[in-house]
């Protein structure tokens, strides 16, 4: 949520608008829902203790007594608390009954509502998988519908995801105030959104913007002067209050104020109803933290509805209670053409001219980088067990144990990607609720794969002898391919000296305002792809050379720290989510120091930046990383990144801190950043009246970039950051934020963001041309999201060699490889109970089936994704065709594929989304656009991703 002085609201309360033109009379869908954040200003356990128990807990009492009654519900973490320990067996009966008539509705399915600008694809699928497959196992139920209504901006990979997920329409809500604005006068609220370029029509999908009044009913009433149509008031913490009176009670219907409030609802609906094509208005009832006393809410509204609708001729508008899917199946049935949105997003977002929300790109950084760290952990938690329970059937781990363990961390870093969680707009109580959570997760899945480790090895545990380790003096190279283990014994050398001695050399520290330009001394660092120069009278990087092409691009980089305001009666401020500096970024130092540590397999160069030449410490470091690769390996990745490890921090109080790379590439000002790892968007600097700096930053999740006509400049992140190009041939990246404010709205709820950490992420550079950026890239980016794991531990003294047998059978056997141009981004067993069987799984759950019982270890699910776009590459944007049985042969052998929708919940010869009329496809229908397997081969095309059911013999 956000804070709510930015909700535009202009209700023009008693001018009753005249019906829209020749639509005849109007009908609202009362949308009643409640937004619960997970996370955000309270704990997860403080919003259940507080009020979202109570939400789920009074909404089912009171729908199940009045039939017309309706409610959405959607963040699926607190829905599942509820079920699994509040709610009663007659309550979960009753949830049954109710969605069974279509009265209580879910929508989104996922554990939380996710951020779009810096969640990356990969866990967007898990959350939305992990919510879906709760719901299609306990109800056989499968959300249709999206209501992303307060994630920060709007990505063009979510319209994309939603679609392979099944969806038949997307709603947002935030998007920039001036396009919003444009887009109501215009009544373009409403299009086709087709969020892939390559994949264009087969996957585009119906979305709708709310309006200015977005996710919440007016929060004022000209009669009286507390909030509108929440008569149940505003919740309270820590705990409920034992005599039902909450703060704000809007003032109970009664005959002499209900034609008030009749007027009051009405004249609102008309003025939405100005704003869109149709007779139909969505009209939300609801906003954050509501329905905790559904009683009061319902009883109230019901008077109120009745009496509008006895008076239809009088208001010219009909009311009812409604879900989303019923107002998107009125807006379906309408038959109209729409108009098609590319595949352009809606980010960066701003509210004013001032408030820019593209602070938090960068927000709590640390937070950011674990988020990822974990996610990448599961992943290769998931298909080391999965390949572990393939080939070792009779082993002596606990599989249900083990099952357990990875769900602990497919929960947390599903819940991490709230829209206030992994954007770091939490409180500090709630940020130390997200880290504990991912690091109980780690924990559990690196004792995981540590066991299997030793089970497989059939070696004696001495203590804690599992860890993950990074050794800089590690001087042994090895290669490990995709998806397999290597174990190495590693002995001391009597002599007792490090396999690998660096030589360090040390440079005198540089004065930089006083370097002289004209006897220019470079030193060079040199491996088989680049050759890099540093200036020795500034310490400073000089320029790159591409050996293979001998294309040289000046390239210097310097920090620099954007000063803001902190006192709102001075001007705009920054805080977690806004970004509003002050003037142009000032540059933090005057001396820079350099040491060069020259070594067989790596060479690192050390840059350390002081604020003056007297000065011992520094607040700011580089290490740049480059890598030789010796004969005999294939070191094509690893030659071509320049790697950099930056130290910021801590920060002095209302300093946010970016790190600018300048080139003499033309590049225009033009930027390219990814959308969720998934896929390209193209930036061009915008001059605005107020605030350009700002509105110029964009999130970069995983790739960035500059390019000439023919040279390209690439840069790849292991977290989230902002990212812009505020001048010609630059790019900044901004690394960490400390601020403090005085809105007395930020310090209530503890939002000032005041991050004392030093943080260290990690970029990769690459250069060269277009064409070999273009192959580079996305293994790159891929390589440096899954690093390999690794585990050290004590082996027993006189453990014998193994023998020749264990080592074929083992994980480390026959590893899963595909082509170069696919991704196979998903592995696991799920353990999902639910049968693929549509109609059996709804056979299953009437008749109770669905009780608790073991996970079901013999299904396991694949996802194979696509990288490149079509026409991105002349060989690897060409469709692959794809021997699934080939493909996992190593595993054993395949008996049955089923192809899935994207969270598994669907057969997609079963699946037909909602076709919606456009001029470029003109009639309505059904969609039904993916080529299915035969034989367990598949034709995987540019951006797809396909999920798989795959079942093997023996099981």
């Amino acid at each position: 949520m956000a804070p709510p002085l930015l909700l535009l609201l202009l209700l023009r309360f008693f001018s009753l608008l005249p019906p829209a033109g020749g639509r005849g009379e109007l009908r609202a869908f009362v949308v009643a829902h409640s937004h619960m954040d997970v996370g955000w200003v309270y704990t997860v356990q403080e919003s259940m203790h507080a009020y979202a128990a109570n939400v789920y807990t009074t909404v089912v009492e009171e729908l199940m007594k009045g039939k017309q009654r309706k409610f959405i519900a959607v963040e699926q973490e607190f829905f599942r608390l509820w079920w699994d320990a509040v709610a009663t067996d007659t309550q979960k009966q009753q949830v049954h009954q109710l969605l069974q008539e279509g009265r209580l509705e879910f929508v989104i399915g996922g554990q939380v509502m996710h951020d779009e600008a810096v969640t990356l694809i990969d866990d967007q699928i898990l959350q939305l998988t992990e919510g879906h497959g709760f719901l299609y196992e306990t109800f056989g139920i499968r959300p249709q519908f999206s209501w992303h209504i307060d994630p920060f901006g709007a990505s063009a990979t979510t319209p994309t995801l939603f679609s392979l997920a099944g969806f038949n329409a997307h709603l947002i809500s935030r998007i920039d105030y001036d396009l919003k604005a444009d887009m109501q006068k215009n009544k373009k609220l409403q299009f086709v959104w087709q969020g892939s370029p390559s994949l264009s029509e087969r996957q585009e999908i119906f979305t709708h913007v709310m309006d200015q009044y977005s996710y919440c009913t007016p929060s004022q009433i000209p009669f009286s002067n507390r909030s509108g149509f929440y008569w149940n008031g505003i919740a309270a913490f820590p705990d409920p209050p034992k005599d039902g009176v909450y703060p704000n009670m809007s003032l109970p219907v009664t005959d002499s104020n209900i034609h008030l409030y009749a007027k009051t609802m009405v004249a609102n609906i008309k003025e939405r109803a100005a704003w869109f094509r149709t007779s139909d208005v969505l009209w939300p009832w609801g906003c954050d933290k509501q329905f905790f006393n559904a009683s009061v809410q319902y009883s109230n509204m019901d008077l109120l509805l009745d009496y509008i609708n006895k008076h239809s001729d009088e208001f010219g508008v009909t009311v009812q209670y409604a879900t989303v899917g019923d107002y998107f199946q009125a807006i379906y049935s309408r038959n109209l053409t729409w108009e098609i949105r590319d595949s352009q997003d809606f980010l960066p977002y701003s509210t004013e001219p001032f408030q820019a929300w593209t602070g938090f790109y960068t927000s709590r950084s640390t937070l950011k980088g674990i988020a990822r760290r974990a996610s990448s952990l599961l992943y290769a938690g998931e298909s080391f067990f999965t390949q572990y329970v393939r080939k070792h059937p009779a082993s002596s781990i606990c599989k249900c144990g083990a099952l357990k363990q990875l769900q602990s961390l497919r929960w947390a870093v599903s819940e991490v990607q709230h829209h206030d969680g992994i954007t770091g707009t939490e409180s500090p109580k709630v940020k130390d609720m997200y880290m504990n959570n991912l690091m109980y997760g780690i924990f559990n899945v690196k004792k995981l794969m540590a066991s299997i480790i030793f089970d497989m090895n059939n070696a004696k545990k001495n203590g804690e002898v599992y860890s993950s380790v990074y050794n800089k003096d590690s001087g042994i190279p090895v290669a490990i391919s995709g998806l397999s283990y290597r174990k190495y014994s590693i002995k001391a050398l009597n002599g007792k000296q490090s396999a690998f001695i660096g030589r360090s050399v040390k440079y005198k520290q540089k004065d930089i305002t006083r370097a002289d330009q004209e006897s220019q001394q470079l030193l060079p660092v040199v491996n088989n792809c680049y050759q890099v120069l540093f200036d020795q009278n500034t310490n400073l990087m000089h320029s790159i050379t591409e050996r293979e092409t001998n294309q040289t691009v000046q390239l210097t980089q310097e920090f620099l720290e954007y000063h803001v305001n902190g006192d709102v009666m001075k001007g705009p401020i920054s805080d977690n989510y806004l970004f509003a500096p002050n003037a142009s970024a000032v540059p933090v130092s005057k001396a820079v120091g350099l040491e060069v540590v020259f070594g067989n397999l790596m060479t690192e160069i050390r840059q350390y930046f002081y604020s003056n030449v007297t000065a011992q410490d520094y607040i700011y470091a580089v290490y740049t990383r480059m890598y030789t690769v010796p004969e005999g390996y294939d070191g094509k990745l690893l030659c071509h990144r320049i790697e950099q490890e930056y130290s910021v921090g801590p920060l002095e109080l209302n300093r946010e801190a970016v790190l600018r790379t300048s080139t003499n590439l033309n590049t225009r000002q033009l930027l390219y950043t990814d959308s969720n790892g998934y896929q390209i968007q193209k930036r061009a600097f915008k001059a605005y009246m107020n605030n350009t700096v700002a509105r110029n930053y964009y999130p970069m999740v995983q790739t960035a970039y500059i390019e000439d006509d023919t040279t390209r400049l690439m840069l790849l992140a292991e977290r989230a950051h902002g990212v812009s190009s505020q001048g010609n041939g630059q790019v900044e990246v901004m690394l960490h934020r400390r601020l403090w404010n005085n809105l007395q709205w930020d310090l209530n709820y503890n939002l000032t963001l005041n991050d004392s950490s030093v943080v260290r992420p990690v970029i990769w550079l690459i250069l060269g041309t277009k064409d070999v950026t273009n192959v580079l890239y996305r293994t790159s980016g891929l390589a440096l999201e899954h690093r390999p794991v690794v585990m050290f531990g004590a082996l027993s003294e006189d453990k014998p060699k193994l023998p020749r047998q264990l080592q074929q059978n083992s994980v480390h056997g026959s590893p899963v490889t595909v082509p170069p141009n696919l991704h196979l981004q998903t592995l696991s067993i799920p353990g999902w109970r639910y049968s693929s069987n549509h109609a059996e799984q709804v056979h299953n759950v009437h008749m109770g089936k669905q009780k608790q019982g073991d996970a079901d270890f013999s299904r396991v699910l694949l996802r194979i994704r696509h990288l490149y776009e079509v026409g991105e590459d002349p060989v690897l944007s060409q469709p692959v065709m794809v021997n699934l049985k080939s493909l996992l042969n190593g595993l054993g052998s395949v008996i049955l594929v089923e192809e899935r929708s994207l969270t598994g919940t669907w057969d997609v010869n079963t699946l037909k989304r909602w076709k919606w009329k456009t001029a470029q496809y003109p009639s309505k229908g059904f969609s039904n656009t993916t080529e299915t397997s035969e034989n367990s081969i598949v034709t995987v095309h540019p951006k797809e991703i396909r999920t798989f059911f795959v079942y093997f013999q023996g099981q």
